[in-house]
């Protein structure tokens, strides 16, 4: 299938690809952006989400890599967790391909809210590190790989997700837990697209037109978790795990249009 790709195409996608790389580097869910932009475009929905995973890449890579050079993420301490992330996603990939997602699909709108409404409610969120549950090594093995594999099964809210387990199970402050989320979440997004690529579902020239994008807007996103920290985190948390519910209920239920 070939995608004749004009200037304005070019703009719009390129212009999505900031804003959700924005998002997506302070609060998660940018898919929930570039996905049905893709779709618009013209793209078929596995290709769309494998080229999500190429741009999405872009992305996370520059976020991660502003937080390690500002010294939120020790990598020496996180290599399991990554591998375990990596691994979790790889086979996610596999499976989408084999199984039926209705189930998810009937799911997410309430595990985001849920979600949003922890990020509103609870007292373990803070810009400071609390009590840890569980060792790094039991962290890499259960979160780690679990949200991974979700990741490369499904994929929207991953960041959150992650974002969620390090504050709860590991007791990190909010701008710390969103930087690892960042650096688990690029480490699922190579997997996928690994395997997307395999699969020759990627539209390479589109993906790495909105991946500029999702650099510049992840850039702009990581340096605002540095700056403002959990006063600017929490409440776009919030906002967007309400926004990504609303946005999953409408599509499942017919409820909405937007």
């Amino acid at each position: 299938m070939a995608i004749e790709i004009t200037f304005e195409l070019f703009s719009i996608l390129f212009a999505v690809a900031v804003i959700a790389g924005f998002i997506d580097a302070v609060a998660g869910g940018g898919g929930l952006i570039t996905i049905p932009a893709l779709m618009w475009a013209g793209l078929p929905p596995t290709a769309a989400l494998a080229t999500n995973k190429l741009q999405a890449s872009g992305g996370s890579f520059s976020a991660t890599l502003y937080f390690v050079r500002k010294g939120l993420v020790d990598l020496r301490q996180m290599y399991l967790s990554i591998v375990c992330a990596f691994l979790g996603a790889a086979a996610g990939a596999v499976c989408v391909q084999q199984v039926d997602t209705e189930v998810l699909k009937l799911v997410l709108p309430f595990l985001t809210l849920t979600i949003g409404l922890y990020f509103l409610v609870s007292k373990r969120i803070s810009a400071h590190d609390k009590r840890q549950l569980i060792s790094p090594t039991l962290f890499a093995f259960t979160a780690a790989l679990g949200v991974g594999f979700y990741d490369g099964f499904f994929g929207p809210g991953t960041g959150s997700f992650y974002a969620l387990a390090f504050v709860t199970l590991s007791g990190f402050g909010l701008a710390k837990a969103t930087a690892h989320a960042k650096l688990l979440n690029f480490s699922t997004n190579i997997a996928s697209l690994l395997f997307f690529a395999i699969g020759g579902k990627v539209f390479w020239m589109l993906g790495a037109m909105m991946l500029v994008g999702q650099v510049i807007g992840a850039t702009l996103g990581a340096k605002m978790v540095v700056s403002q920290g959990s006063k600017f985190i929490r409440p776009l948390v919030v906002i967007v795990s309400m926004l990504m519910s609303i946005k999953l209920l409408s599509e499942q239920y017919g409820l909405l249009v937007f």
